[in-house]
């Protein structure tokens, strides 16, 4: 188990993060949330020991995770970390970058392992390819497959799938994440992307002005959103007599007390998204077709 017990850090002594607390079960996923600047990078850098703590501690099982202060060598060789920058070995196959990691004194195994891991990550075809050759989307990909190489009991991924193309987003998300839970590998996700968390996290955190401001599954903070900004992960949403609802939730209909003038329709694959004046403030409704502009529509929520 993973114990982050009131964390606190800052650089040049103004606050990052304050008072975070959570723990994470071996096996879970957990997805941290939050804007750009919240602070997501920054904690998974501190759980893997990349900085020193200002105040708090951090646990795996019995091993307090400490920073360069006390270890020569940053990190643990049962936690792994992908970063946003991939540092991979440019110039070698995407094959010996992952199996470098792997013992030399059995080879049949290194291979079988090794090609596991490519197969996981989908890029059987460019086994043969120096990394310097791949895109970014491809480096991603070789990224997280070396980390899974020594099967690490916790896994830190810092916008795992941010530079890989839509066409492979969804099936790598699948095979990465069944990988982890077959193998009973803990992992915390730190994303701006509400696909790596719905149908994957176990649970999600929200970080917001230093501090975790929700914690809960993804389907709990969805269907039950406190503050705009755990809705605005999800989809669009508008406040409404102080309440939070989904563009989805809102109805058009022939006749009501609330009425709405159209803006503007925005076509959005199986459904058109109007934006419409209610109020002197801008609301979002789910419709099923365009509406033209300057048209007055009744709705319900």
């Amino acid at each position: 188990m993973l114990q982050v017990k009131n964390l606190q850090f800052g650089y040049n002594k103004n606050h990052v993060l304050d008072k975070v607390n959570f723990t994470v079960n071996p096996g879970e996923n957990i997805a941290i949330i939050g804007e750009s600047g919240s602070g997501k990078s920054t904690l998974l850098k501190l759980i893997f020991g990349e900085y020193d703590l200002g105040h708090g501690q951090i646990l795996w099982k019995d091993t307090e995770i400490l920073g360069p202060k006390y270890n020569l060598v940053v990190g643990y060789d049962f936690m792994k970390y992908v970063a946003q920058e991939f540092d991979l070995m440019p110039y070698t196959t995407v094959e010996d970058n992952i199996g470098k990691h792997l013992s030399r004194f059995y080879p049949e195994e290194k291979e079988k392992r090794t090609q596991e891991l490519i197969r996981i990550v989908e890029l059987s075809d460019f086994a043969k390819t120096k990394v310097k050759n791949l895109s970014g989307g491809q480096k991603q990909r070789v990224a997280i497959a070396r980390a899974l190489a020594k099967e690490p009991e916790i896994l830190l991924l810092d916008e795992p799938f941010s530079h890989i193309d839509n066409f492979k987003k969804q099936s790598l998300r699948r095979n990465v994440f069944s990988y982890l839970k077959a193998n009973n590998i803990s992992c915390i996700v730190a994303t701006h992307d509400k696909n790596d968390v719905l149908g994957f996290a176990d649970e999600m955190l929200v970080l917001h002005k230093k501090t975790i401001i929700a914690k809960d599954t993804p389907q709990n903070l969805y269907k039950n959103p406190k503050l705009p900004i755990v809705a605005s992960f999800f989809e669009e949403f508008n406040v409404i007599d102080s309440q939070i609802i989904y563009a989805h939730q809102i109805k058009v209909v022939n006749h009501s007390g609330l009425k709405a003038i159209v803006k503007q329709s925005y076509f959005n694959g199986d459904s058109w998204l109007i934006e419409a004046l209610f109020n002197e403030q801008s609301i979002f409704i789910s419709h099923n077709s365009s509406l033209a502009k300057g048209e007055k529509v009744y709705f319900t929520f």
